[in-house]
């Protein structure tokens, strides 16, 4: 892992042994079975494609949400999501009504730069983001330009990274495209969505 530096640290907490292994095996299994898994299409410059990814949006019935001009109705939550939800609240301290699941198939799906600032996600709370599976490389720079890399984090099957409240307005973040062999991962961010 590189160093992210004292910016960062004052955003980001980042637990590599969030669960154990066997944990973390049992619940990607899982969720690569159960999850309604969809692709939807995005329009970027005026050009409209797949995103790079598998995507399934479950939280509380209020908790709906768009991004990229895509209208997110929540399912309801399995037994296993409400589960892991409520182990990340103790962890964190924080409260959730919502989880993003992404399924990044390989080293060609990715997730580019951003920051999960829509205004329905309350920035009174953080955003707490799970990862299983394969590892991918999660990259970091300044939300103010001039843009400043922030180096980056190796983010481990079973691990848990949370970004506290304001590091969206701070900081943006991306899953790049690698051409390294590198299996399935599956990233679960859970956020607080108010209604506008």
């Amino acid at each position: 892992m590189e160093s992210l530096g004292e910016m960062t640290a004052e955003w980001l907490q980042y637990r590599a042994d969030f669960c154990p292994q066997a944990d973390a095996l049992q619940w990607f299994r899982q969720l690569m079975q159960e999850t309604s898994w969809q692709q939807p299409q995005i329009t970027l410059f005026g050009r409209t494609q797949p995103v790079p990814r598998l995507t399934a949006w479950y939280g509380d019935e209020a908790a709906q949400y768009q991004y990229s001009g895509i209208e997110h109705q929540p399912l309801p939550w399995t037994s296993l999501l409400n589960a892991i939800k409520q182990k990340v609240e103790s962890e964190t301290g924080d409260v959730f009504n919502s989880v993003l699941l992404n399924l990044y198939r390989d080293g060609a799906d990715s997730n580019g730069w951003h920051a999960d600032d829509e205004p329905e996600i309350s920035a009174k709370h953080g955003i707490a983001s799970l990862s299983l599976g394969a590892e991918r490389r999660f990259r970091l720079r300044t939300q103010q330009q001039p843009r400043k890399s922030l180096g980056y984090l190796e983010l481990q099957s079973g691990s848990l990274l949370y970004m506290r409240p304001g590091a969206q307005q701070a900081l943006q973040h991306c899953i790049s495209k690698t051409r390294r062999p590198v299996g399935p991962r599956i990233n679960l961010t859970f956020r607080f969505i108010a209604p506008l």
